[in-house]
């Protein structure tokens, strides 16, 4: 057997208990081998499909009660996975927010009375404005008084465990879990349009990504847990599927688990169960016109959330922290003018961050960092507690703060509430704004798992608060201006709500690097409880997405998925400029089986070790198109014949047709069922948009172009891929995958 051809035993799924109902109401259905799909390759849709109509059909068909029962426990199969799936990832996600802020409380202090509580779980109970003894600084703790030794000791530690907890969750993803790295989204949005990735929803990936998360999170790193989160519902999703057969090689019935898996995820991220299924009808839009995955999605969310909210992480009964109420439940037309502007504001940052975000990604690629993973964590770290030890809050702290009103009967959040200091506020934050740009830029990409979700909210609420700091400081010296003749004549009485303003900035730079419209404008108002105001966060978001979209196409998301070469076919309205499906295909000058006395078992072994092509085209020695057969459906059918590595055998002519008349049946082997089911044919003279259109409406894997039963040229996904991702100058720049595990 040539070297480079391997498979074993385990790469044949035999389809051994499907039934059609005949004469006797059970007799098998003839053979039909399905290959166990390798991590790289694209489940064929259409096959899938075909399968699963096949199953359903052998369970209903079954005589008696059996026929009753048995599609009945195989739909109790997939409620469990999805019940348990959403209970699984509210209590993961609650627990995962205790985590995290007792980590970073530990950067400060600690319970003099309880080591493993934090501060709102040491101070509980006491009245507003009761000074908190039991909680101790570290300073206070080891009795220094100098208050230069004080502030040093506690900005020393402050550092110090922000860069172990992340320099910690550096090196397991490294070592043990490379796939736990990044956000997860992107490499989920592949997997649910059809790329194989297992590896990536492995037990390991689950278990790093989990608690690499609590630690990044808590060491105060520019980056959030929302994306991660999304990650982690689809492990323990795919982790399920494995103790059921019916799902284990059922790959297009897995990716419908996953896709209510994902919603979960993002109902605890952000406590938005509608937001949840509205992300994976927008963001991951495989299965958009699916009602049944609409109605799982739905299901998982709100037990995700319910579960999230009985373990109540926050000590408020609310499913999240950002919870507020505004000054008034209406708002002014002359308020539109600054919300539009932030909205200008936030598609251009959104771009610019983007962009930043790419161009550092290829300079961690291509430079010394590279090799370095943990030492560029531990650096960017230290440089960001470093800046961030004057604030000393966390961003979900920061961003709840900036969300706020101001209440007399409440304290003033970081002075934001002082009306004689509104030059120095709005200064420091869009300072704030910007380092967060550059330092989010940097994280968002680095070898631990991190969101880009919660910085981004951050990045805007600052930049919204700044901007309604500036318009109440313009209505108290001029209650009286024709601006604002809707607000009341005196400047006490509340009209503008910079805590409002503070939404719109964080929707519309969400809305700029995102470019999610729908599900972004729910999960907001769910997020905030504002729900008079989402016509002023639909503008807003609106604005920021068209001038985003005018200065860049793609939002992160996209960028990374072309960055890293997954298959994936964006969801846009591709128009050609007259050319035709001849511009877009690969003529077949290349690699083709001849079948019958040309092609023998041994050239074929030789060409499926020498050639790593995902199909081949097959046609006979006249050149008429036979059929298609996959490189995983060929292995398995020669593994499955079983023959011996005589010369002998070697030189068995393939026949592909069920016409074996030429060839003397001791002289041939039939591989005709390693054939795919389905192969689209189209004349090559089509529009291009027609093709590019099957493929997404579709989801084939290749389309193949015949003239008079002649074949002429194919074109694949990733042909298309290519094509929609054209515009992008860094495509394919990150292809590689993460580093293998280094070590020492």
């Amino acid at each position: 057997m040539p070297s480079g051809y391997r498979h074993t035993r385990e790469d044949v799924v035999y389809e051994e208990d499907q039934y059609e109902l005949t004469e006797d109401g059970r007799i098998p259905i003839p053979y039909r081998r399905t290959a166990k799909y390798q991590d790289g390759n694209t489940i064929d849709w259409l096959h899938e499909e075909g399968l699963e109509r096949e199953r359903n059909y052998a369970l209903q068909s079954q005589a008696g009660v059996r026929g009753i029962l048995l599609p009945a426990l195989d739909s109790v199969r997939m409620w469990f996975i999805v019940v348990v799936t959403g209970i699984g990832i509210g209590i993961a996600g609650a627990w995962l927010d205790v985590l995290v802020k007792w980590l970073s409380d530990l950067r400060e202090g600690h319970c003099s009375y309880g080591f493993f509580y934090n501060s709102n779980a040491c101070c509980t109970g006491l009245d507003p404005g009761q000074i908190c003894t039991a909680w101790q600084s570290w300073g206070d703790y080891l009795n220094i008084h100098s208050i230069l030794g004080h502030s040093l000791l506690q900005a020393f530690i402050y550092v110090v465990l922000a860069i172990v907890f992340a320099g910690s969750a550096a090196l397991l993803v490294v070592n043990y879990a490379p796939h736990a790295f990044h956000t997860g989204i992107p490499e989920i949005k592949a997997i649910l349009g059809g790329y194989v990735f297992d590896a990536f929803l492995g037990p390991w990936t689950l278990l790093i990504k989990a608690l690499g998360l609590a630690l990044a999170v808590a060491s105060g790193l520019s980056l959030g847990k929302e994306g991660p989160l999304v990650h982690v519902a689809c492990c323990m999703a795919y982790l399920l599927t494995k103790l059921f057969k019916e799902f284990r090689h059922n790959e297009a019935q897995k990716r419908r688990v996953l896709a209510a898996a994902a919603a979960a995820g993002v109902s605890v991220a952000f406590g938005s169960p509608l937001g949840g299924v509205l992300f994976g009808l927008e963001e991951l839009d495989t299965f958009a016109n699916e009602s049944d995955v609409m109605w799982r999605g739905f299901v998982a969310s709100a037990i995700a959330a319910v579960s999230l909210q009985w373990v109540n992480p926050f000590g408020t009964t609310k499913l999240v922290l950002f919870q507020v109420t505004f000054v008034s439940d209406s708002w002014r037309a002359f308020e539109l003018i600054p919300w539009v502007t932030l909205g200008v504001i936030g598609g251009i940052l959104g771009s610019l961050l983007i962009r930043l975000n790419v161009e550092i990604a290829l300079y961690r690629r291509n430079s010394v960092l590279n090799e370095w993973p943990v030492l560029e964590v531990v650096c960017v770290t230290s440089v960001t507690a470093a800046i961030c030890y004057l604030v000393k809050v966390q961003t979900s702290e920061l961003v709840a703060n900036l969300f706020q009103e101001c209440d007399p009967t409440k304290g003033d959040y970081h002075g934001l509430c002082n009306p004689t200091a509104t030059i120095e506020n709005v200064f420091l934050l869009c300072l704030t704004a910007i380092l967060k740009i550059v330092l989010t830029a940097w994280t968002f990409g680095m070898m631990i798992p991190a969101g880009i979700f919660l910085p981004t909210i951050g990045i805007g609420a600052c930049l919204g608060r700044a901007v309604g700091l500036i318009m109440q400081s313009l209505y108290r010296a001029y209650p009286t201006a024709w601006i604002f003749l809707s607000c009341p004549p005196d400047p006490s009485v509340g009209c503008i709500s910079p805590g409002f303003y503070a939404v719109i900035g964080a929707s519309a730079m969400l809305g700029g690097v995102t470019r999610m419209t729908i599900s972004l404008v729910v999960i907001l108002f769910e997020l905030t409880g504002a729900l008079s105001h989402v016509l002023p966060i639909m503008i807003c978001v609106m604005t920021s997405k068209w001038v985003g979209d005018a200065l860049g196409k793609d939002g992160i998301y996209s960028a990374w998925i072309a960055m890293r070469r997954y298959p994936w076919l964006p969801p846009v309205d591709y128009r050609d400029k007259g050319e035709t499906g001849a511009n877009l295909m690969k003529p077949l000058s290349q690699v083709i089986i001849i079948e019958d006395a040309v092609t023998t078992v041994g050239e074929l072994k030789a060409m499926l070790a020498q050639y790593q092509y995902h199909g081949f085209p097959i046609a006979d020695s006249h050149g008429e198109f036979v059929g298609y057969a996959t490189r995983q459906e060929l292995i398995a059918a020669l593994d499955h014949l079983q023959l011996d590595e005589t010369e002998a055998e070697a030189q068995r002519k393939c026949t592909f047709s069920k016409n074996r008349l030429r060839v003397p049946a001791e002289e041939r082997v039939d591989l005709s069922d390693a054939l795919e089911d389905s192969i689209i044919q189209l004349r090559k003279e089509v529009p291009q948009e027609l093709v590019v259109n099957m493929f997404q409406k579709l989801n084939l894997r290749q389309i193949l172009f015949t003239h008079a039963g002649k074949l002429t040229g194919l074109v694949t996904k990733r042909d298309v891929v290519n094509l929609l991702t054209s515009h992008f100058p860094h495509a394919a720049a990150l292809a590689q995958q993460p580093p293998h595990p280094r070590h020492s």
